[in-house]
């Protein structure tokens, strides 16, 4: 018998809840706005409406598209990094030379041009060292020898974030011989498209 009370109010006290959540109206939207006829001019929209015009996301949507260049662009530009020599440097230096700084002159002008256009297209500058000193002392110099690289670059008018720099010391050495001559080609820094 209690059992039984026991369900019986429950059912009640279920049965009261649920008719008091029917007794709530939904809140409804607000009709959408009358259409403007054709030859009234839109009012610019305001800074709390929606904006409902396709045409308003195209041009973001073309512009996201072009901040890569197609593949004719990017054959230029592996044409521009390729005339581009690399810059070598003098032994345990990170300054550029004239000779490094003419190197980096070669073409950069066009390549700054279309790179501006291009936001999203990076370039990597790659130090290295030749074979003398620690691994860690080469990679440190190696860094800073691409940095000079990069910052020449930047005051020449390439956007600072499209240039990357890396670091590979007495790595990936261009000339295996123990000499100045074959050290001289390993002192230096190259240029390359950023992987895609």
């Amino acid at each position: 018998m209690r059992s039984s009370r026991y369900l019986l109010s429950l059912l009640a006290i279920l049965t009261i809840a649920a008719a008091g959540c029917a007794k709530k109206k939904v809140a409804q939207a607000p009709p959408p706005p009358p259409e403007r006829p054709a030859a009234v001019a839109p009012a610019p929209p305001s800074a709390s409406a929606p904006v409902r015009s396709s045409a308003v996301q195209r041009p973001a949507e073309a512009a996201a598209v072009s901040r890569m260049p197609n593949e004719a662009t990017r054959r230029r530009i592996d044409e521009l990094l390729a005339k581009i020599e690399d810059a070598y440097f003098d032994y345990d230096q990170h300054a550029l030379r004239p000779d490094a700084i003419q190197a980096l002159q070669a073409d950069s002008t066009e390549l700054r041009d279309i790179l501006k256009g291009y936001p999203d297209y990076k370039l990597t500058i790659e130090g290295y060292c030749d074979e003398r000193g620690s691994a860690e002392y080469n990679l440190g110099l190696g860094d800073a020898r691409a940095k000079s690289a990069k910052d020449y670059l930047v005051q020449v008018g390439i956007p600072d974030a499209q240039l990357n720099v890396v670091s590979y010391g007495k790595e990936k050495q261009v000339c295996q011989e123990h000499n100045e001559n074959c050290w001289q080609k390993n002192r230096r820094i190259h240029i390359i498209a950023a992987a895609r």
